[in-house]
C-alpha cells in the first residue's frame, strides 16, 4: 500500500493497529451518525499518533479517496493545538474505533464535545445579538415591502439562532446535514423538538413574520433566565417591533 494507491477504510485501520505509534482512531462524519450513510458516504478518519514519534503512516496525511480520507495528528494537536473551530461538532459525534490511552481517546471527544462555561456565555451573547438583528431587519423590510430581502434576513437569523440555543446549553452547533439527527437523538432542554424544527423549516422557506415573533419570545425568556438580558435591553424600544403584536400568533 503506497500513499498513490486507493485502499479501503477496513484495510488502513488493520494497517494502523499494527502501529505502536498510533495512539487513536477517530471517526467521523455520516459513518458516525447511525442512519446518515448513503451509497455516496466515505470514512473520514483521524489517525492520532504519538507526539514524539515517527511513523510511516505520515506518509498518508490528507489522502481522499472516494472510500477514505485521512487526517493525521499528533496528540497534543488533536487535544486542541492544531484543530479548526469547524471540526468541533464532527468530533463531538466521532466515534472511537481504537484508544490506546485507556479512554484517553474518549475523552477527549468528551471535552470537545462540551463548550467550556465562559467560551459558551460569551458566544451566547454574541449569537443573541446577531439573532435579533437579523430578525429586526427582517421585520423591517417585510413591514416596507422589501420581501426577498426579508426572507434573506430571516434565513439568516435561524442560523444565528440555532448557533446560540446551542451555546446556551454548552454544545457546539451541528452542521445543517445533521441537525434533524441530532435534535431527534439529543434535544435541547425546555424546547419541542418538532415545533422548533418546525418553526426553522417554515421561516427560512417563507420568512413568516409572525411567526418569527412569537418564536423570538420563547428565546427571549430562554435567553432572559440564561443572565443575557443586558444584550436584549441594549435594544431598547426596538424590541417591540419583533415581539409578538397579535394573540393569535401562534409558533
Amino acid at each position: 500500500m503506497t500513499a498513490q494507491q486507493p485502499h479501503t477504510y477496513d484495510a488502513f485501520v488493520e494497517l494502523a493497529v499494527t502501529d505502536s505509534a498510533v495512539l487513536g482512531l477517530v471517526l467521523k462524519g455520516s459513518q458516525a451518525h447511525d442512519g446518515m450513510v448513503t451509497p455516496h458516504s466515505d470514512h473520514d478518519l483521524y489517525v492520532v499518533v504519538a507526539d514524539d514519534a515517527t511513523t510511516d503512516l505520515s506518509r498518508f496525511e490528507g489522502h481522499r479517496s472516494a472510500d477514505l480520507d485521512l487526517v493525521v495528528v499528533t496528540l497534543a494537536e488533536f487535544r486542541g493545538t492544531g484543530m479548526p473551530r469547524w471540526e468541533r461538532y464532527a468530533l463531538a459525534r466521532a466515534r472511537v474505533v481504537l484508544d490506546r490511552l485507556d479512554g484517553g481517546i474518549a475523552g477527549i471527544l468528551a471535552d470537545w464535545a462540551r463548550l467550556d462555561a465562559d467560551e459558551a456565555n460569551r458566544d451566547a451573547g454574541v449569537w443573541l445579538d446577531a439573532y435579533a438583528n437579523s430578525l429586526y431587519r427582517s421585520v423591517k423590510n417585510h413591514r416596507d415591502g422589501l420581501t426577498l430581502a426579508a426572507r434573506l434576513d430571516a434565513v439568516d437569523s435561524m442560523r444565528f439562532l440555532l448557533e446560540l440555543l446551542f451555546a446556551l446549553h454548552r454544545r457546539p452547533r451541528p452542521y445543517n446535514k445533521y441537525l434533524t439527527w441530532e435534535l431527534t437523538r439529543y434535544p435541547l432542554p425546555g424546547w419541542d423538538t418538532d415545533v422548533l424544527l418546525r418553526a426553522v423549516d417554515r421561516i427560512s422557506a417563507a420568512g413568516d413574520v409572525s411567526l418569527q415573533r412569537q418564536l423570538f419570545a420563547l428565546v427571549e425568556n430562554a435567553a432572559r433566565d440564561a443572565g443575557h438580558g443586558e444584550v436584549l435591553d441594549a435594544w431598547g424600544n426596538d424590541l417591540d417591533l419583533i415581539r409578538p403584536q397579535e394573540a393569535g400568533d401562534a409558533v
